[in-house]
């Protein structure tokens, strides 16, 4: 027992460059599982200076000096967050406080609609059945409000950290673009010198983390534009909220569009019941996915993130457990990390043993 554990510890952890990925990959994860909460907007930081830095990249490239790129590229950015800090969100929230106010009306509806199912189809279902959906919504309702209740009693705490991100994000976005080489050389200090492995499996994922993100990043907004055009044009309540939504499900595969799926059925029933406006809504959902998964996402996504679909629905759990809405986010770019990290573990154990 004992020989087969020295065996397969020195097979897998004898090199030192496999030990120094195992021990980055550790601290990393650690840091963001145990200092998540306090360092938020440290790791919102990063993520975003890591999104914008491929486009101060592109501006260097046409020879333009790295403070200029990196104030265009930031200005940008603020902009849009001042559109949507303008625009968008007060939109939204409106939306939502519609939603709120409307909710014991809908849910009125809904029962009403309901209860109408045993008489149009008694073959399918029984009043009994009915009655059992009904007391199971009114439940879900109860919590639910119960939770919108407690989140009120917080929102004075989560106003202050708003407003500290608001003032933090964009002053740390900036010196992290615009310092890049001396942040990461000042890093690199503290590292050992020989990383040839931790570098190549960083240049793969980041590689391909960035692309997804690119193509992910553009395949939100059509999806959300269009999804907002044709709901719009329906007629559907809320269509600016729920079109939003429907280009977030994109962010989480299978899952999302499946989730969204029931959230269009139950918002276009309870908007028109069992009638042709309900069957036209659904028509269109479908045909955006299907448009969205035959020609959108292999045009924006072709070559990037090969993993199998079990995978992705595996990371999407796991990493969701592990860190909420944000591993639900960054899950297939955590699982395409992982995956690079498997193979050039096992590269490497392959190449140390043909040249022994």
């Amino acid at each position: 027992m004992f020989d087969l554990f020295r065996t397969w510890k020195e097979r897998h952890f004898s090199d030192p460059q496999r030990v120094i990925l195992g021990v980055m990959l550790l601290v990393g994860a650690g840091l963001v599982y145990f200092l998540g909460s306090l360092l938020a907007p440290v790791f919102i930081s990063i993520i975003i200076a890591y999104l914008l830095d491929g486009m101060v990249s592109l501006l260097q490239r046409s020879r333009l000096p790295r403070l200029a790129a990196v104030s265009i590229v930031f200005t940008v950015f603020m902009v849009a967050m001042i559109v949507m800090t303008l625009w968008l969100i007060p939109l939204t929230v409106k939306q939502i406080s519609q939603l709120v106010q409307q909710l014991p009306g809908m849910l009125a509806t809904v029962q009403y609609r309901l209860l109408q199912l045993p008489t149009s189809y008694p073959d399918l279902i029984s009043e009994i059945q009915v009655r059992q959906v009904i007391d199971f919504l009114n439940t879900g309702i109860s919590t639910l409000g119960k939770r919108v209740l407690t989140v009120s009693l917080a929102s004075v705490v989560g106003l202050l950290h708003l407003v500290v991100y608001l003032v933090l994000l964009p002053f740390m976005v900036f010196f992290l673009l615009k310092d890049k080489g001396m942040i990461l050389g000042w890093g690199r200090r503290f590292l050992p010198d020989n990383m040839d492995l931790t570098e190549s499996v960083w240049q793969e994922a980041n590689v391909q983390v960035t692309n997804y993100i690119r193509g992910k990043g553009w395949e939100l907004l059509i999806i959300w534009g269009i999804s907002y055009a044709a709901f719009k044009a329906l007629g559907l309540q809320f269509s600016l909220l729920i079109s939003l939504f429907v280009g977030l499900s994109v962010i989480i595969p299978y899952i999302g569009v499946t989730v969204m799926g029931f959230v269009m059925a139950l918002a276009a029933f309870i908007q028109w019941g069992w009638s042709g406006e309900f069957a036209s809504a659904m028509v269109a959902y479908l045909v955006i996915q299907v448009l969205d998964g035959n020609l959108l996402a292999p045009l924006l996504l072709s070559g990037v993130v090969n993993l199998h679909p079990v995978a992705i629905v595996v990371a999407v759990l796991l990493f969701g457990g592990l860190w909420g809405i944000w591993g639900l986010f960054f899950a297939v770019p955590l699982a395409t990390l992982t995956n690079a990290v498997i193979k050039a573990w096992f590269a490497r154990i392959e190449q140390r043993s043909d040249n022994p």
